[in-house]
């Protein structure tokens, strides 16, 4: 009763010197990798990752003063250790800002056992990172994973010296691979109580294939760009959680989008809207070795569109608004050889996203990047060159063509 009392006369006191409650803050998603089982030819041997420091870099969307790291042990057999974990403002190569070195705890312990198939977010840590800045994430691991997580397509550079290092100014004569292992978020507290985040669900094509190296010239952070230059969008955090490979149907390299996306999408801190590009692997893995009937080209567009419905219902469960992509020409790819009853797929598929009322709203990629005098075939000024994965140009076009107001 005394407890009651006291709290009673601390509020009216506060009320009558007119004090006002603490401003809220938001805990937003502002760097976001997806994870899976590297292929051989990209995972590192246990030799490399035992009494291993890995500093990774990663570039950021939103800014601010407090973040937290979210390291992965999503794909792993068994718990995963890590001895030490220090977060920085990166620097040129392996070296790091001075004096913006923060270790991080977990728990309030500078060590942190990571059960299988879990990840694990780290305690606050004061640091001043601006928008865009580019942050490095220091892991000590004494033992190699067993199984790792990891996010082959980074098109960022990771370094890597034996010994605990995470501390380091600069990591001396590093092992340099284009990888991320077990890292797969950062999150920033946001003094703006609107605060929100933008999950970019695709394939290659939104993971940046074709990119440059250590470039951030990806689509997705080309948005990011863009929804800083305008005040009204600056809170808005851009998460990339493209795949490779990948299919709305079929586990290819990563999981499926509907297996991935309660983790992906749905888990991720802030999130309000997801944009959906996927579905080539999908229309291209049906008749890449051989032809097919006519009744299994109907069936794919059928379950495709299907496995479209799934994502919208889930998102609108989470609060979620849903953002739907057209699917990128394919007709001067020599991988998949694209026939007119292949294009004829994506024509029915594009058909259905286009449709009002399926998603919330339309990205129309396939009007703005097709060649209008060849429109089954990518324009030549934003072709990688392979006939399906735009150049760094086409990237930036599509990144312009999305529409700020989708995110007011």
């Amino acid at each position: 009763m005394e407890l009651v009392r006291t709290v009673a006369i601390g509020l009216a006191s506060a009320l009558l010197l007119g004090a006002s409650p603490a401003p809220r803050t938001v805990w937003l998603g502002s760097w976001a990798a997806s994870q899976q089982t590297p292929e051989p030819n990209n995972a590192l041997p246990d030799a490399d990752l035992s009494d291993a420091t890995l500093r990774q870099v990663v570039r950021l969307s939103t800014g601010g003063r407090h973040l937290r790291v979210l390291v992965s042990n999503a794909f792993g057999t068994a718990p995963l250790r890590v001895d030490a974990a220090h977060v920085a403002r990166a620097g040129s190569g392996a070296r790091i800002v001075p004096g913006s070195d923060r270790a991080l705890t977990f728990d309030g312990a500078a060590t942190v056992v990571i059960p299988a198939g879990a990840g694990y977010w780290s305690d606050p840590v004061a640091l001043d990172a601006p928008a865009l800045a580019s942050i490095a994430v220091s892991l000590y691991l004494p033992t190699a994973p067993k199984g790792q997580t990891s996010h082959p397509g980074s098109r960022a550079t990771s370094y890597l010296v034996h010994g605990n290092h995470a501390g380091d100014p600069a990591l001396r004569d590093p092992q340099t691979v284009d990888h991320w292992f077990q890292l797969a978020g950062i999150a920033v507290e946001s003094p703006d109580a609107g605060a929100r985040a933008v999950v970019t669900l695709g394939d290659s094509i939104t993971d940046g294939h074709g990119a440059t190296t250590n470039g951030n010239d990806r689509w997705p952070d080309l948005l990011a760009n863009r929804l800083q230059a305008v005040a009204g969008t600056r809170p808005v955090g851009v998460l990339n959680h493209g795949i490779g490979g990948n299919r709305l149907l079929s586990d290819g390299l990563g999981p499926n989008a509907l297996a991935r996306f309660d983790r992906d999408v749905v888990a991720q801190p802030g999130v309000r809207y997801v944009i959906v590009l996927e579905g080539i692997n999908d229309l291209g893995t049906l008749t890449r070795d051989a032809p097919v009937t006519p009744e299994a080209h109907a069936a794919l567009v059928a379950r495709m569109i299907g496995s479209y419905r799934q994502i919208v219902a889930r998102a609108h469960a989470a609060g979620i608004k849903a953002y739907g992509a057209t699917i990128l020409p394919d007709g001067g790819s020599a991988y998949y050889h694209p026939d007119a009853r292949n294009e004829a797929d994506r024509a029915a598929v594009n058909a259905w996203v286009r449709t009002p009322g399926n998603f919330d709203a339309v990205i129309d990629f396939d009007e703005l990047m097709r060649d209008p005098a060849a429109p089954t075939r990518l324009r030549k000024a934003y072709d990688s060159g392979d006939g399906l994965h735009p150049s760094p140009l086409g990237y930036r076009a599509m990144a312009d063509a999305i529409p700020l107001a989708l995110f007011r």
